[in-house]
């Protein structure tokens, strides 16, 4: 194998490693793609505390909350939206606004337990 060859394979592969690593970042930040086993990097716990949550981390209860948050932005599409909804632990009028315009309210009794165990 002569030196071009060999140059030809390591830009190969190169660019299958960078094309596997776009695929790979689309999957995880889409809705679509996102499991509980594998959450993207904002359901950190620094991320819970950045938000103001004082209360116990459970990544399947932010990950729910922050879901509807989510949602909200997809579907008002307001730069701002999904930080305020986040913002002081869930318990903003902004998220009491996602949870009615996402037709949830029935759930709200639900949520406030969930963010009462986040805060506390």
């Amino acid at each position: 194998m002569n030196y071009r060859s060999s140059k030809s394979i390591s830009t190969q592969a190169v660019w299958v490693c960078m094309v596997l690593a776009v695929v790979f970042q689309e999957i995880t930040s889409s809705p679509a793609g996102r499991s509980p086993a594998f959450l993207p990097h904002h359901f950190t716990k620094r991320s819970f505390f950045d938000i103001q949550c004082k209360g116990v981390y459970d990544k399947s209860i932010f990950a729910k909350l922050d879901s509807i948050c989510e949602d909200c932005y997809m579907l008002f599409r307001e730069p701002q939206l999904h930080n305020l909804c986040r913002s002081e632990c869930f318990s903003t009028k902004y998220f009491v606004g996602c949870v009615e315009s996402l037709l949830l309210s029935e759930e709200m009794p639900k949520f406030r337990k969930m963010i009462e165990y986040l805060s506390k």
